[in-house]
């Protein structure tokens, strides 16, 4: 069976949830240690994330969890057509701006000015096309990836790909999927050996929430979503000498906003909100991400607890039992308990080839959805789940 059609795993007008693994050119090192040379580039893994928290602060895309590993990384998303259609036509505008400007870098330092931003809104054409871009997860990541190999190649002194290529993509359809796929996504570093613990799993959504609870604050990078005037930025090009702006431009970069946020505050809340099931779009107002709607009907303390006790399974030689209170929201979404330690450490035996994420029931109603009979891999995690 070949892979799924892009079309049929996310559509920027619908908000759906995907899971999304990009990997360096040849699976090489580069954002950890080069085995060949020795020369340690996990420095980039931090450009990794901070880029994301840039990007969610503008885009209609939710970051969910995140692993930013040596040579990949794991992303789930969920894009927010609801929450963008809520953007006036000026707010569309700057953010779609401070991520492409349009312009050399060296002439206007990618600030947009009132003048750019009314230019844009005026052209009601390409507003509607960009609209539907910033809902967009291939969007989102093609923001992502080229900056972070821009730099890379710079800093090498070297052309050519830092990514792999097209990033790989697999619709979540269940809240048992999500569950567990979050829970895999998180104990990355754990598997790999990389970590001991979540608690030691830097660069890693769990490890974000955790530094969270202790009052860990960070310089936030989210956009400034405020046009500078025409005038004002003519002013500046005209007087200042060009390695100057060069220089406040990098300054800016590190804290655009000047504020400082919750290490967490930049993802999309874990837990949902109970008295809010609805389709309510929640629409975030502080400018760090685009929506404050959870993901799953799980208290964080619990989700913790579960994530620390199966991050303690890999060392035991018999898995252990997992306590009574999370087995018993475990097996209500509908994932066979005693398989839940294999799911998650296994997870590409039951979900590597696939291209959906989720119970075998439903996976097989997604894939009648876009007319086929069944989804690669369906069969064989039905072992998983009850």
């Amino acid at each position: 069976m070949p892979r799924p059609q892009r079309s049929e795993q996310f559509h920027s007008g619908d908000v759906c949830i995907v899971h999304v693994v990009q990997r360096c050119v040849r699976r090489a090192f580069l954002a950890g240690v080069d085995q060949v040379t020795g020369k340690d580039y996990s420095f980039r893994k931090e450009w990794i994330r901070r880029r994301m928290e840039a990007l969610a602060s503008v885009f209609a895309v939710d970051v969910l969890s995140y692993a930013i590993m040596s040579n990949h990384t794991h992303n789930i998303l969920r894009n927010r057509p609801d929450v963008c259609a809520a953007w006036s036509d000026e707010e569309v505008a700057i953010r779609w701006l401070r991520v492409f400007p349009g312009r050399r870098m060296e002439e206007h330092l990618a600030e947009p000015t009132e003048n750019d931003v009314k230019t844009l809104v005026r052209d009601k054409e390409r507003l509607a096309l960009v609209r539907e871009r910033l809902s967009d997860i291939s969007w989102f990541m093609r923001a992502l990836a080229e900056p972070i190999a821009r730099m890379a190649n710079k800093q090498d002194q070297c052309t050519g790909r830092f990514w792999e290529g097209r990033f790989k993509a697999q619709r979540i359809v269940d809240e048992a999927g999500l569950l567990a796929c979050s829970m895999y996504v998180d104990l990355n570093p754990v598997r790999a050996a990389m970590a001991e613990s979540p608690n030691d799993s830097v660069h890693t959504s769990a490890y974000d929430r955790i530094e969270a609870d202790r009052g860990r604050r960070i310089d936030s990078a989210a956009f400034d979503l405020k046009p500078i005037p025409t005038e004002e930025a003519g002013k500046i090009i005209r007087t200042t000498p060009v390695e100057e702006l060069r220089t406040q431009h990098s300054e800016k970069r590190r804290n655009p906003t000047g504020r400082k946020i919750r290490r967490d505050e930049w993802l999309a809340p874990l837990t949902m909100d109970p008295s809010n099931l609805s389709k309510d779009a929640e629409v975030h107002t502080n400018g760090y991400r685009s929506s404050d709607k959870g993901f799953l009907n799980l208290a964080w303390s619990d989700y913790k607890r579960l994530l620390r006790w199966t991050a303690k399974q890999n060392l035991a030689e018999m898995a252990g039992k997992v306590p009574a209170s999370l087995a018993k929201r475990i097996a209500e979404i509908g994932i066979d308990v005693s398989m839940w330690r294999e799911l998650v450490w296994n997870w590409p035996k039951y979900f590597g080839n696939s291209g959906c994420i989720g119970r075998p029931d439903s996976m097989k109603a997604d894939a009648e959805q876009h007319g086929h009979h069944h989804h690669r891999g369906q069969a064989s995690v039905a072992c998983c789940f009850t």
